[in-house]
C-alpha cells in the first residue's frame, strides 16, 4: 500500500469517527434533556471527549503526515502528545464534575426522579449499534495500514461500550423499579473510567513530550534486525525517542573497514529498510563505524 493510500483510508477512519462522535453527542444532549440521567451525562462526556480525540486524531493525521521543514526538522507528530494532554485535562474535569453530582444526588434526603427513561435507553442503544460498527471499520484500516493512532482511536471506542451499557441498565432500574439511586451509582463508574483514561492518555502524552525512549519491545526488535543483518559485525549507540505515533531512531552499525563506500551504504540502506518494515511508523538514522578488530559480531551495545 502507498502512503497516499494509507494516509487516505486512515482518514476515512477519522472522518467516520468524528461523525459518529458528533452524532451521539448530539443525541445524549437531547436524551440528557429528557431524562435527566447522570448515566446519561457521563456518557455524553465521553461522547464529547471521543469527539475532541477523534478531531485531534484526524489533525493529527493530517498534520503528522506533513514532511519535515527548516523549523521542525523531525517533522510534526508531536502535535498528537500536545492535543493529547488537552483532551486529558478537559477528561479529568468532566469525570470530577460528573462524579461530584452524582455523590449530591446520592446524599440528598429524597431522591431525583427520572423521566422518558425509554427515550433514553433507545439513545443508548443507536449509540452502541454506531459504536461497534465505527469500532469495526477501524480494526479494518488498522490492520491494512498499521496506523497507530486510527489503533489506538479503536480501542478507545471499544472501552465506550461499558458506560453505554450502564446507562442503559440505570435506566431501565428506574422505569421498571422506581431505582433512581443505581443512576448516579453508574455514574461515578464511569466517571472513574474517565478519570483513570484521563490519566493514562495525559502520562502518555507527556512522556512522548519528554522525549521518552521507544517501548522495550521495539528497541529489542531492532536490535534482533541489526544483529541478523549481512555485513553488520556490530552496532551500538541505540538511541529512540517517541512523538506522536512517530518513533525517531538512532542505531551505530560497525562494518568492515575495508570495504568500498558503496558497499557500505547499500548495506546501511538495506538495514534501514529492514527495520522500517518492520516498524513503519520508525524514523530511522543509521551512522556506520569501521569495527574493531577485536568486535564480536552479534554484540550489542547501548
Amino acid at each position: 500500500m502507498t502512503t497516499s493510500s494509507s494516509t487516505k483510508l486512515s482518514l476515512s477512519a477519522g472522518a467516520l469517527s468524528v461523525t459518529v462522535a458528533a452524532i451521539l453527542v448530539l443525541a445524549k444532549l437531547w436524551a440528557l434533556g429528557q431524562t435527566g440521567a447522570l448515566s446519561v451525562a457521563a456518557s455524553l462526556a465521553d461522547s464529547a471527549m471521543d469527539l475532541m480525540v477523534s478531531l485531534g486524531a484526524m489533525a493529527a493525521i493530517l498534520y503528522a503526515a506533513k514532511p519535515a521543514d527548516e523549523d521542525h526538522a523531525f517533522g510534526h507528530s508531536s502535535v498528537e502528545d500536545l492535543a493529547a494532554l488537552g483532551q486529558a485535562i478537559f477528561i479529568l474535569i468532566s469525570a470530577g464534575v460528573i462524579a461530584a453530582a452524582a455523590v449530591q444526588r446520592l446524599i440528598a434526603p429524597e431522591p431525583t426522579s427520572l423521566a422518558a427513561e425509554g427515550a433514553g435507553m433507545a439513545v443508548m442503544a443507536l449509540s452502541i449499534v454506531l459504536t461497534l460498527g465505527l469500532v469495526l471499520w477501524q480494526g479494518h484500516v488498522a490492520k491494512a495500514t498499521g496506523n497507530k493512532v486510527v489503533a489506538a482511536d479503536r480501542l478507545h471506542y471499544l472501552g465506550d461500550l461499558l458506560p453505554n451499557i450502564g446507562a442503559i441498565i440505570s435506566l431501565w432500574a428506574a422505569s421498571a423499579f422506581g431505582m433512581t439511586s443505581i443512576d448516579s451509582v453508574v455514574a461515578l463508574g464511569a466517571a472513574a473510567m474517565l478519570a483513570l483514561g484521563a490519566l493514562r492518555i495525559g502520562a502518555n502524552a507527556w512522556h512522548a513530550l519528554m522525549d521518552r525512549s521507544a517501548d522495550p519491545e521495539v528497541i529489542s526488535g531492532i536490535e534482533a534486525i541489526a544483529r541478523g543483518w549481512p555485513g553488520v559485525r556490530g552496532f551500538h549507540d541505540i538511541k529512540t525517542r517517541t512523538a506522536g505515533s512517530r518513533i525517531f531512531v538512532q542505531i551505530h552499525i560497525e562494518l568492515d573497514g575495508q570495504q568500498t563506500l558503496s558497499e557500505a551504504h547499500a548495506i546501511g540502506a538495506g538495514l534501514r529498510r529492514a527495520i522500517l518494515a518492520a516498524y513503519p511508523q520508525a524514523d530511522v538514522i543509521i551512522h556506520k563505524d569501521i569495527a574493531q578488530e577485536t568486535a564480536v559480531p552479534s554484540s550489542a551495545g547501548t
